[in-house]
């Protein structure tokens, strides 16, 4: 085997970090340096198993040396060719790990970056677990003061919970997202996100969240006094009048087509429901809260 043969390097390594009778410390410095060597060669060769492994233990070896800046961008690598190996666990375990070490060097932005590349990794495959890296992502920008910097990740999670069907959800982040922008004075966001949720509960035939969003949301004056209210309140007067025409009319509007592409194809299915049922169960649900209120 040549010097430069990726498993001569780690076992090379693996001796410099192993005591006995003659070797009474750790060199964790040149066996990191042979960990970083074999990983770059089993990663070129194409041996994505080996190539992880040794990122892993390269990681580790930074660690030791008290950088745990460079234990991150190994850890990171080592997620990305779990990824290649559809180790999703593996994906998960080495992102978070690699969060855990940028925070140590007090970066909160590539820490929640690293839980952002991981979310993307599983939407597909497990999206469950996406949302809640995409929330610990937005955590962290949260607790740094840098909001702005997550609305791309609040945008990524509702989508999911859109694909999932899980509608209340994806209309929740979506308000997350509002408040937000809100704190940012980033205006224009923070009223289209307010617009995408009533759309959301009034694709899931839920009429009555979607006036009790609208009305919530215009307690704040930049939504009261924006294009996305006006959007909003037509549709409302839509479904209110059972005016089929009407809600596709407005939903084709130029107000709409500057959202998301996920809540724009949802607007253009608008309505999903029966008008006339869901004017009903609207009506029914405002009595039934006159009748709480009679106190005769």
């Amino acid at each position: 085997m040549s010097s430069s043969d990726p498993n001569k390097l780690i076992s090379k390594a693996d001796k410099l970090t192993r005591l006995s009778l003659t070797r009474w410390s750790a060199d964790w410095k040149s066996a990191t340096l042979l960990y970083e060597q074999a990983a770059n060669g089993f990663r070129v060769s194409k041996d994505y198993e080996k190539a992880k492994l040794a990122f892993e233990k390269a990681s580790k070896g930074q660690e030791m040396l008290a950088s745990p800046w460079d234990a991150a961008k190994h850890m990171e690598s080592a997620a990305a060719l779990a990824k290649e190996l559809r180790n999703w666990t593996e994906v998960i375990d080495f992102y978070r790990r690699a969060s855990e070490l940028y925070m140590q060097c007090d970066r909160p932005q590539p820490a929640s970056d690293s839980l952002a590349k991981a979310a993307r990794a599983l939407e597909d495959a497990l999206p469950d677990d996406a949302v809640q890296l995409y929330t610990d992502a937005c955590v962290i920008l949260e607790d740094d003061g840098k909001e702005q910097m997550a609305f791309d990740l609040y945008r990524a999670a509702a989508s999911i919970y859109v694909k999932l069907e899980k509608f209340t959800d994806a209309a929740t982040f979506l308000l997350r997202l509002g408040l937000a922008a809100d704190k940012c004075n980033a205006r224009n966001s923070q009223c289209k996100a307010y617009l995408s949720a009533i759309i959301v509960y009034l694709y899931a035939h839920d009429l009555k969240q979607a006036e009790k969003c609208y009305n919530d949301c215009s307690q704040i004056d930049a939504f009261l006094r924006s294009d996305q209210n006006r959007c909003a309140s037509k549709l409302l007067s839509a479904y209110t009048e059972g005016d089929v025409e009407e809600i596709k009319r407005v939903a084709q509007s130029s107000t709409i087509s500057n959202l998301d592409n996920v809540i724009i194809k949802l607007a253009r299915k608008l309505p999903t429901g029966d008008v006339a049922e869901l004017k009903e169960e609207a009506a029914k649900g405002e009595e039934e809260a006159l009748d709480e209120n009679d106190l005769t």
